[in-house]
């Protein structure tokens, strides 16, 4: 029998979904609106020394580095079969790409949360 590292992505896949689902619309409603805008905290609650020390604790870089990477790999797994739902075809170079594009992201994502220093 075949082996197949569907379940990986899949796995990935859910998890971000998940995780868009909980916490992507929480994400956007605070960085974008309320905080730009000042409302509820005050305009010093995500200024950037602040985010900045949020980056550089290790349950941010955690935090960050998992929001970064599941809604990168649930993207391009969504991404990927949507274009066979319209008729592309999604052979080798196009699961490539897709996959390819979501590691790099991840890695990206990884080496800018190292970089901050602790």
């Amino acid at each position: 029998m075949k082996r197949s590292n569907a379940p990986i992505f899949w796995l990935l896949f859910g998890a971000g979904g998940m995780l868009s689902a909980l916490l992507g619309t929480a994400l956007v409603l605070v960085t974008g609106l309320l905080a730009p805008l000042g409302w509820v905290l005050g305009p010093a609650w995500m200024d950037y020394p602040r985010a900045l020390a949020f980056a550089r604790h290790w349950a941010g870089k955690g935090f960050l580095f998992v929001v970064i990477a599941l809604f990168a790999w649930h993207a391009v797994h969504r991404i990927l079969h949507s274009l066979h739902d319209v008729g592309v075809h999604t052979g080798a170079a196009a699961r490539l790409a897709c996959y390819g594009g979501a590691a790099v992201i991840t890695g990206v994502a990884a080496t800018a949360l190292l970089a901050i220093g602790l």
